[in-house]
């Protein structure tokens, strides 16, 4: 029977150097010639298996040192050069597999230093973060991408533009939609452009919300969509065409760096005005105030989804005619943000939003519900937090959609004011913080990373009740 071979010579010269033994007593206690040993540590021969037997006995070498060591480093290795950084710079594994093979400790050491690197980067990012959260400008401002540099613009100024909620509700006055908007808009875009409006089926646009078709003049949406979304999208429609030269003005105010970037946010005004012409100002804002900005309530009498309902509560802020002033995040189940905004610009160096034991997490276990909890940050200030799922466009059977969770917010001072304060006690709230790599507080069982303002506090004899302690 053929026997197993095993090229291990730079394992087997290690160990023969860290016994204090020459080439030659090595071989005379492995019962082989010095050249024959000499040919195995530079690679030129096979460990078989009598030798590796002869290594566990003699020399009480554990064999899965020899067979499995450089292929774990290999594969570490490999993940280390496959970081964007490194990317190119090996045309293949073989060196790798050398390096693991052949100095084990320097390939041990090059992992150190990488997985240093990575946390050391993490944590320049948090300070920068920290830097950006207190006003202060970073030199990584200038790499923004477009998106980024819009949703920067957006989230840190009051979610309310001034001109186009008044246009939007001058337009709504004019065409009297009753209680038929949807009829109202499709109506105004035929007979003023020529626009219309159809409902495709999912195979038909399979990857597509909606779609302007300008040769046949037509508004295509997608049957994925709710009535509530197909609605916000002819609004949309409506107000790039009718509501155009407010738009571009504020675009102008907003100051983009990039066409990129104006574009994106031409997308995200066209939403903002679509809200405001589905729920007028002065119409919503008094309705707001009489159910004591209850979001059921609202979507139910403006006949719009929870979500563009509690959208538009953010934007209540019109001189004189001011609202409480909420603020939202949106996520989705693995916690990625993907809006936020707020009637005062979101409030990110106060309450963060990143905090594991928000109810905007919890949600995802209750979909539908209306979860209200009052929140206090370790600073001691205190809000008013009102989470829930969120529908989204409809999936087919085989089809892994994304699910979201809204949170609306606003300063516990409000709260009265609202129906939810209702449904918490006041000396009842949940210790949260602005995000783990930033929050302080001692022994949380829903930390999940060490806080990069304190060094960790490892000790052996004590183990607290997170997996972070720190000093």
């Amino acid at each position: 029977m053929a026997e197993n071979k095993i090229f291990a010579g730079p394992k087997v010269r290690r160990i023969r150097n860290t016994l204090g033994l020459t080439q030659t007593a090595m071989a005379e206690g492995l019962s082989i010639s010095p050249s024959y040993l000499n040919l195995i540590e530079r690679n030129q021969r096979p460990l078989t298996v009598q030798l590796l037997l002869r290594l566990a006995s003699v020399y009480k070498v554990d064999l899965d040192e020899l067979q499995g060591e450089s292929a774990g480093n290999a594969r570490q290795l490999r993940e280390v050069f496959a970081d964007p950084l490194l990317a190119g710079e090996l045309p293949g594994d073989q060196e790798l597999l050398e390096i693991a093979d052949a100095a084990p400790n320097v390939a041990s050491g090059i992992l150190k230093l990488y997985r240093a690197y990575r946390e050391q980067a993490a944590r320049l990012t948090d300070l920068a973060d920290m830097l950006a959260r207190e006003g202060r400008a970073t030199m990584l401002a200038g790499t923004l991408l477009p998106m980024d540099e819009v949703r920067d613009k957006l989230e840190n100024r009051p979610n309310y533009f001034g001109a186009i909620d008044e246009a939007a509700e001058r337009f709504q006055a004019a065409l009297a939609p009753g209680d038929e908007l949807a009829a109202a808009l499709k109506g105004w875009l035929r007979k003023q452009h020529g626009v219309v409006v159809r409902l495709l089926p999912v195979h038909a646009m399979p990857t597509l919300r909606r779609r302007f078709d300008r040769h046949s003049m037509r508004l295509f949406l997608s049957e994925r969509l709710s009535p509530f979304d197909q609605l916000r999208e002819i609004a949309m429609e409506t107000v790039q065409l009718a509501l155009q030269d407010e738009i571009f003005a504020e675009l102008d105010l907003l100051a983009f760096s990039t066409a990129e970037a104006k574009r994106i946010a031409r997308f995200e005004l066209a939403r903002y005005a679509a809200h405001a012409l589905m729920m007028p100002y002065e119409a919503f804002h008094a309705a707001a105030q009489r159910v004591r900005y209850d979001i059921d309530m609202l979507r139910s009498r403006f006949g719009v989804s929870y979500e563009q309902a509690a959208n538009r509560l953010t934007m209540l802020q019109r001189p004189g005619r001011a609202g409480v002033p909420f603020f939202m995040l949106e996520i989705d189940n693995a916690g990625h943000r993907f809006r936020r905004a707020g009637a005062q610009g979101f409030p990110q160096a106060r309450f963060g939003g990143d905090c594991p034991k928000l109810g905007v997490h919890a949600a995802f276990a209750q979909p539908g519900q209306i979860l209200v909890d009052r929140v206090e940050m370790p600073d001691g200030a205190a809000f008013l937090a009102v989470s829930r799922t969120l529908e989204g466009p409809q999936g087919a059977f085989a089809e892994r959609v994304r699910r979201t969770a809204l949170l609306i917010g606003c300063d516990a001072a409000h709260a009265d004011e609202t129906v939810y304060a209702e449904a918490v006690r006041r000396d009842a709230a949940v210790p949260v913080g602005t995000a783990c790599r930033l929050c302080e507080r001692q022994g949380c069982l829903a930390r999940a990373e060490p806080p990069v303002t304190r060094p960790l506090g490892l000790d052996e004899m004590v183990a607290g009740l997170s997996l972070f302690d720190f000093q």
